[in-house]
């Protein structure tokens, strides 16, 4: 089935959010995936308790705030690398299959967009150091109406923006709790289950799970 859009999200769908740490593996020791997995839970749950709190903070904040408390969890790891692990998440790795699979979309005349919570200023990084630019149409950010997803207004920035109901948008996200929130909300919804991770969310499921994009 074509749809008119197909939308992304950025971090775990388009790009390693575990990058990051890894180009710094041998200096982080045998705690590194440890570590990565503790700064992406803590960057998530802090949009998350922001959002309900009313109280948001650019995700770059969060990010950051988010390795501080890394870093004090895992104190035998030199907090000197603190810079060197923040400059390496501006230029995450995109997934291999990402670059071929956007262009197949947009070769076939559907507009390309992102969805994410990230900042204007870290998308349009992270989109530049892929050469994603080129081949994206929008890159929608949560900065515009100061929510995080699973926010309704989060989503409604594609329909609103493009005049289109939400089931011609196929919205593509690795994260289970963000494919519920565009469920609800109406989008056509592919979760990409790179870890295959169990399902949850059941009375919010994906129209179609998949292993990674190339199969979209």
């Amino acid at each position: 089935m074509s749809h008119a859009a197909y939308v992304f999200d950025a971090y775990g769908t388009l790009f390693d959010v575990h990058a990051a740490v890894r180009k710094h593996s041998v200096a982080l020791g045998p705690q590194a995936q440890a570590f990565s997995d503790l700064w992406r839970a803590k960057q998530l749950e802090y949009s998350w308790v922001r959002s309900l709190m009313g109280a948001y903070a650019d995700f770059w904040v969060l990010t950051e705030q988010a390795l501080d408390y890394c870093l004090a969890t895992y104190p035998e790891i030199d907090r000197a690398l603190k810079p060197a692990l923040l400059d390496a998440y501006w230029t995450l790795d995109c997934y291999p299959e990402v670059p071929a699979v956007l262009k197949g979309l947009k070769d076939a005349g559907a507009r390309i967009a992102i969805l994410s919570n990230g900042s204007p200023a870290m998308l349009a990084s992270a989109v530049k150091n892929a050469a994603l630019d080129i081949i994206i149409d929008d890159v929608f950010s949560v900065d515009t109406v100061k929510a995080f997803k699973t926010a309704p207004e989060v989503y409604d920035l594609v329909t609103t923006q493009y005049r289109l109901y939400p089931q011609a948008v196929s919205f593509q996200s690795s994260n289970r709790w963000d494919i519920a929130g565009a469920t609800k909300f109406g989008f056509r919804t592919v979760w990409i289950n790179r870890a295959n991770k169990p399902d949850e969310y059941m009375d919010f499921g994906p129209s179609l799970i998949l292993p990674t994009l190339d199969s979209l």
